[in-house]
């Protein structure tokens, strides 16, 4: 259950004239009230004999009455609304069990205490099976302000307890980090126009998009005049920009004028500083990153960030946490048709994972930030989806560490955004591995090379070395090491490498898993003839598991 307050001024003559309307896409249907602040309130809803107008300016006024006591002395903002709206897969309330509602409401944000016949007037008006507005003046009766101290948070503890009473869908408690949802008006607006999602959400899209593929500003804002996105900036009185505004291409209101959005009202990282803070960290000035291939560098990367959860400070492990949901924003745009749509629903649950009230450090990231832009920038790298598998592989480790840093920290709206993300990448890996692993697989080595390479597994990985041998990813796997070798690699000494970078005990595929690091391992520069020979000498380590490795992820 989703409680929204909203703060307003000028009196509750608007809003009411609203809740009892058509609405902007006559989606308002038998609108009436189920509960008052007195119990017998006119309802212009329920007065057949009266015209409703009539009956909407006796309601406001009486509404009003406290605030228009007060003459010159009233406080500028007098009305108080709350939304209160069901998940669509909840039961279908009765109009009584809406008015306990909307008393449990107003006496948790305590406009209407329990009791206290001095309280603020209240409205509850419901014109649709799946949600209430709540309307109150912010005046009491008895000429004081309400002590509503706190209110978001007291209403939205109020509706977790209502999801157990009423056995309605039980959301996950938030932190005040959330993107402000679509409101009824841009989800209506979006339905007339025949729009799948709100302007609200395909701007939040593509801001995100412009401020993980760019590297200074000037680019960022170049993106968004591409993707259809117009800009208005917020000046101070020197002329340098404060903050910005964002409309979308063709979002006009009624007098055909473009509908802006402020960044921090799209998401808490997107108003102008915070886009700057991200920038700094892939602005042009050289950093540490060998040049090579992007796919690797970002592989590597993301391999990184289970430590990074695991030993940096919380502000490093935020960075990290960005840096992984811009790389996520800009993958579905280098992957093939058939996995884009599971990525893009993998980067958009994400979103949440990424926010928090922990401050970031963006400047351990660097690294990951510019290797998916190189990528992104640059079609040709987008390959057969090979690259794309391997980064996917450590993608998945990573967010299922999201998922227990999270957890640990208590942020229960992030972990369960991190799961649903692994579900979604889960199944675009498998689309985009499946093919890359069937045509290694086509060029395995013979039964003779193979026997080779299982005979050092049962040496070197005992514990392991059955399943990756009945593992339909061996003939793929045999086939890498077959390249490495050929690379100039010692065969034997690459696969105990890659056995040792992570253990396999929580790995559905160790085959698969072995094959893209091997194919990382094999695809940098061959030692020389000198550490060849040590190679060959060289004695396996047997593998242990990280004493802090969560057991969510499975590939």
């Amino acid at each position: 259950m989703i409680p929204k307050i909203i703060i307003g001024k000028g009196g509750s003559r608007r809003l009411i004239a609203y809740l009892f309307g058509k609405g902007t896409a006559n989606e308002h249907v038998d609108p009436h009230l189920v509960a008052s602040w007195n119990g017998f309130a006119p309802d212009p809803g329920r007065s057949p004999h009266r015209d409703p107008k009539e009956v909407e300016k006796q309601l406001h006024a009486q509404l009003d009455q406290p605030v228009a006591m007060l003459g010159h002395r009233a406080p500028k903002t007098t009305v108080w609304h709350c939304p209160v709206r069901a998940a669509p897969e909840d039961p279908i309330l009765t109009d009584t069990q809406w008015a306990e509602i909307a008393r449990r409401v107003v006496a948790a944000a305590g406009i209407a205490p329990a009791g206290d016949a001095e309280a603020c007037r209240w409205v509850a008006v419901r014109h649709a099976d799946d949600h209430i507005h709540i309307a109150a003046t912010l005046v009491r009766q008895d000429g004081r302000r309400p002590r509503r101290d706190h209110d978001i948070r007291a209403v939205q503890k109020e509706a977790r307890q209502i999801e157990i009473d009423y056995g309605l869908r039980r959301l996950k408690p938030g932190d005040g980090t959330a993107a402000k949802r679509p409101t009824s008006r841009e989800v209506f607006k979006a339905r007339r126009l025949g729009h799948d999602t709100t302007s609200r959400e395909v701007l939040r899209l593509r801001v995100r998009r412009a401020t993980a593929a760019a590297s200074t500003e000037a680019e960022f804002f170049a993106l968004l005049k591409e993707t259809g996105v117009t800009v208005r900036l917020k000046l101070g009185p020197s002329g340098d920009a404060l903050g910005c505004n964002f409309a979308l291409s063709g979002d006009t209101n009624d007098k055909g004028e473009p509908v802006f959005y402020a960044g921090s009202t799209l998401a808490d990282d997107l108003s102008l500083p915070k886009i700057r803070q991200r920038l700094a960290t892939t602005s042009p000035q050289p950093v540490a990153v060998r040049p090579g291939n992007p796919w690797h560098q970002a592989s590597a990367a993301t391999e990184r960030i289970p430590h990074h959860l695991t030993h940096s400070d919380d502000q490093a492990a935020q960075g990290q946490l960005a840096a992984l949901g811009g790389a996520l924003d800009l993958l579905p745009l280098t992957a093939p048709a058939t996995a884009r749509t599971e990525l893009e629903r993998a980067a958009v649950a994400f979103q949440r994972a990424t926010h928090s009230r922990i401050a970031a450090d963006h400047s351990g990231a660097r690294v990951l930030r510019r290797s998916v832009q190189a990528i992104w920038k640059d079609p040709a790298r987008h390959g057969d989806g090979a690259g794309l598998a391997m980064l996917l592989d450590v993608a998945l480790t990573a967010v299922a560490y999201a998922m227990h840093w999270h957890r640990t920290h208590q942020h229960a709206q992030q972990q369960a955004a991190a799961e649903q993300t692994l579900i979604h990448l889960q199944t675009a890996y498998a689309q985009i591995a499946g093919p890359v692993l069937a045509s290694l697989a086509r060029r395995t080595p013979s039964p003779q090379t193979k026997r080779r390479y299982a005979h050092h597994l049962q040496r070197a990985a005992p514990e392991h070395a059955e399943r990756i041998l009945d593992d339909p990813a061996w003939d793929a796997l045999a086939t890498v090491l077959t390249e490495a070798e050929a690379a100039g690699h010692n065969a034997t000494a690459i696969l105990d490498q890659a056995l040792n970078q992570r253990t396999l005990d929580d790995t559905r595929s160790p085959a698969r898993a072995l094959t893209w690091r091997i194919r990382r391992l094999g695809e940098r520069h061959a030692p020389g003839p000198r550490a060849q020979a040590a190679n060959a000498h060289h004695t396996p380590m047997p593998t242990a598991p990280h004493p802090q490795e969560p057991q969510a992820r499975r590939r």
